[in-house]
Parts: C-alpha cells; structure tokens; sequence
C-alpha cells in the first residue's frame, strides 16, 4: 500500500464515520499532522476523494467534505443494483481460489458482526467485501464506476443505520453474497445481491 493509498483509506473511514461531517473544512496541513503523512500524498488523497464525491475543491473556499443528499443517494442505488449484480456474477465465475478462501473469511467475519451487532467491524468488513469484489470481477469499467459509489454508500449508512437499520440483517444479507461467490455460484451471487440492495433501498427510503 502506497502513502497515498493509506491516506485515501484514513480520510475515507473519518469522513465515512462522521467523524469528519458534512461540511467540515479540511486542511492538508491538520491531516498531514494527524495521519503522519506528508502533505502530497495527502494532496493525491484528496483529489481521489473529490472524484468520489466525499468532499468538495472549491476555489477560494478550500476543501469541504460533501453534504448527504437522500436523493442522490436513491439514484445512485438504481446503478448500483445493475452494477453489483454484475459484478457479484462476475465474481463468482472469476475468482480465484485464493479469493474464494477470502470470501469464506468475509463472510464468517460478517456473520459475527451480525451476532454482535459490531458496527465497526462491519464497516470495514463491508470495504474489504467491496474491494475483494472489484478486484475478482476482472471487470475495470465496472470497479471504476462502483469506486465512486462505496464511500457515499458507507457514509449515508452511517448517518443513518442507528435509527433505521437492521445492521445484523444487513451483514447477513452481505455474507450470503460473499459465500455464493466463494462457491463458485453466478446465478445465487446474482440473487443475493439483488436482495442485498433491496434491502439497502428499503432502508434509505425509511430515513425520509
């Protein structure tokens, strides 16, 4: 892992988390001092994350992290569904084995985040799912459009899932596509995610 990747994941999990909120500016300095990190590696972390849409590069105002918008968030869920049931297809039937051993472990760390309601651990479970994925779909075009979904989709859930969520549902949901991938089954993959995503877009239209 790059210093510029390690930066990527530290300012994406504190503004996934709230623990940058919506419209916090961000300074390169203050990050650099808190990661550690130089400030160009910083810097690349964040353009990275203004493509993603976590934060907003404004001319004379600097680098404020983005507001949530439930709309957008229901219309990114309409791609996301095409997207995540071809990938999760696409896994299934490219993975290698290695890969399917890690998506057994994914799904085993989900199913215990499920029964202790582990909020953490699911979270970063769920970005470890996401990347295991993208890299076992051995499809460029999709990772890229599905990178600039994960992190919004992360954050809305984190503002959100403490009023309005089953997060134990949600893991689950999450650990079946994980196995039906690691068993090397493209039509069960499909089917689970299809369900998977029903479930995250019944539970944003319950946060209105």
């Amino acid at each position: 892992m790059t210093l510029t990747d390690r930066a990527y994941a530290q300012i994406e999990e504190l503004i996934v988390t709230l623990q940058l909120p919506p419209g916090t500016v961000l300074s390169e300095l203050v990050l650099a001092a808190r990661l550690a990190i130089g400030r160009t590696p910083i810097r690349e972390a964040l353009q990275r994350l203004s493509r993603d849409g976590l934060i907003n590069i404004l001319p004379r105002r600097g680098v404020l992290v983005s507001d949530i918008d439930l709309r957008a968030q229901l219309r990114l869920l309409e791609v996301r569904r095409e997207l995540e049931r071809l990938m999760a297809r696409g896994a299934a039937e490219r993975a290698t084995t290695e890969e399917r051993k890690q998506f057994s472990e994914i799904a085993s760390g989900m199913r215990d985040a499920a029964t202790e309601a582990d909020d953490i651990s699911f979270m970063r479970l769920d970005q470890q799912f996401n990347t295991l994925v993208s890299a076992a779909a051995r499809n460029e075009f999709a990772t890229r459009s599905m990178g600039l979904m994960h992190g919004l989709s992360r954050r809305f859930w984190y503002q959100h899932y403490k009023e309005a969520a089953d997060l134990p549902l949600a893991a689950r949901l999450h650990a079946e596509v994980a196995e039906a991938i690691a068993s090397h089954d493209a039509d069960k993959a499909g089917a689970a995610s299809d369900k998977l995503v029903g479930y995250i877009e019944s539970f944003a239209r319950s946060t209105l």
